[in-house]
């Protein structure tokens, strides 16, 4: 028969794992020390790369991006604050602020055309094209960080992936699966018809007559009744490059 441990034996092995438990703590306190020491140089290093670079922040989109994804690695938001560091040594928030401008004027300015739902693609155009006499130039990274500042706002403001577009959403309107269904489908034509959603889609005349009207409801689709076969059209400006807003140059 094995030998149960006497008390004397128990005491020693408590202690073994106290000591074991205890250094452990200390690897893991040292391991976080230096941790913390690194990112604090890393930190500084890259507040002494902002001073450096600062023109080029500002003014090339390219290196933009690639300074906020070095600043999301240690945890730097430099839109967190206008009145903060990084906006006071790079205006980088004034930046951002004037462009959430720029992107509610225009969102507002084609509501009666796109119905609150313009491609993100198409509003970095208008952008541009407001912003000719500026050198800073702007791209699609730099409307998603304004719109996600605009959302802090609780604006209703929100970037919606449909297909292979994405969406800026200006308006509280809630779509289904069947509206991003539809929305998918036009993307290809910029507009669809209900024959060819049925049979694209299986689904019977009175669910595509459904979500359709919804959708023209809320403004999102026109309807194009001049076609020689007499089948109506549903276009969609958020998808369709054919509607353009003229006044995007003013």
């Amino acid at each position: 028969m094995r030998r149960r441990p006497g008390i004397g034996g128990l005491q020693k092995a408590a202690a073994a794992r106290d000591q074991y438990r205890l250094l452990g703590e200390n690897v893991a306190k040292l391991r976080t020390d230096m941790m913390k020491e690194q990112l604090a140089t890393f930190k500084s290093q890259l507040e002494e790369f902002a001073r450096k670079h600062k023109n080029d922040i500002r003014k090339n989109p390219a290196f933009r991006a690639q300074f906020h994804e070095m600043c999301a690695k240690v945890g730097v938001d430099p839109l967190a604050s206008n009145k903060g560091f990084w906006a006071e040594l790079l205006g980088i928030g004034d930046f951002y602020y004037e462009l959430g401008v720029q992107i509610i004027e225009v969102c507002m300015l084609t509501r009666s055309l796109n119905g609150g739902l313009i491609s993100l693609q198409e509003l970095c155009s208008h952008l541009r094209q407001r912003r000719k006499k500026d050198r800073e130039a702007v791209t699609e990274d730099d409307c998603l960080r304004a719109i996600s500042k605009l959302k802090v706002l609780g604006s209703g403001f929100e970037v919606i992936t449909i297909g292979k577009k994405k969406l800026v959403r200006s308006v509280p309107t809630e779509l289904n699966k069947d509206h991003n269904q539809i929305l998918e489908l036009a993307q290809g034509q910029g507009f669809v018809t209900v024959e060819e959603v049925q049979r694209r889609l299986s689904w019977s005349s009175g669910r595509v007559i459904d979500a359709l009207d919804t959708l023209l409801e809320e403004g999102l689709a026109m309807i194009d009744n001049g076609n020689k076969d007499g089948i109506c059209q549903y276009w969609f400006p958020c998808v369709s490059s054919v509607y353009s807003f003229v006044g995007s140059d003013t």
